[in-house]
């Protein structure tokens, strides 16, 4: 598709990488977490390929289904949360040209929703630790769908909760995953390039185009 000449009626952004260029923080946390405290030979680029979905289903698709009690996946998610933010927080910022870009969405009612894979405690130390809770009319975090992303569910909430059709919704991801998410949604993508190199984006059909920031000028066209 590659073409920005798209009107959308909804704005859904996935948080981690797409909102905020956090995803080395994630990735550095279960890195230590995997490699230090739970003995497992990876290397940090082994770790950034599973870097999606819930933390069980990290866990499980790294060290395989069964190997961790209910508990343990609990204490673990919770260790990687704190580390986490704790990493992260002398860092916590929009994307550049984000804040802009809100305040123009909001001042032309175009509605927005947040649509993540993360837990609500880290999506409320971003939305509120930023103060953007105003410009959003729907939140659909990890506790929210029963399948993670590349399933469709999380955008297709996201959308209901608007009240918009999934086709007039547009998408912004930073990660594969999000990409095929939003096409199995039947929802046209803006790619940011904070994560992953436009390479592994490589035949997704509903990618309108890349960005590095909402800076962008061809952003305009979407108003």
């Amino acid at each position: 598709m590659h073409d920005f000449n798209f009107r959308p009626k909804a704005f859904l952004f996935d948080l981690n990488g797409t909102m905020i260029n956090d995803m080395e923080y994630h990735t550095l946390a279960w890195y230590r977490i995997m490699t230090e405290d739970l003995g497992a030979k990876l290397d940090y680029a082994s770790v950034k390929k599973e870097m999606y979905g819930k933390n069980h289903e990290v866990l499980e698709r790294v060290f395989g289904i069964g190997k961790f009690s209910p508990a343990e996946i609990e204490r673990l998610s919770v260790d990687k949360e704190k580390r986490y933010q704790s990493g992260y927080f002398p860092h916590l910022a929009l994307i550049a040209g984000l804040d802009q870009f809100l305040e123009r969405a909001k001042a032309a009612q175009i509605p927005m929703a947040i649509g993540s894979a993360a837990i609500p405690f880290n999506i409320d130390f971003v939305v509120d630790g930023l103060n953007i809770r105003h410009y959003l009319d729907a939140i659909v975090s990890a506790d929210d769908v029963q399948t993670s992303k590349p399933d469709p569910e999380t955008f297709l909430k996201a959308a209901a909760a608007l009240g918009i059709a999934p086709a007039d919704c547009l998408v912004f991801e930073d990660a594969p995953k999000g990409v095929e998410s939003a096409l199995n949604a039947g929802m046209p993508c803006i790619v940011l390039t904070t994560t992953h190199t436009i390479e592994e984006f490589d035949g997704y059909p509903n990618i309108l185009g890349y960005i590095t920031d909402y800076n962008e000028t061809k952003l305009n066209m979407l108003f």
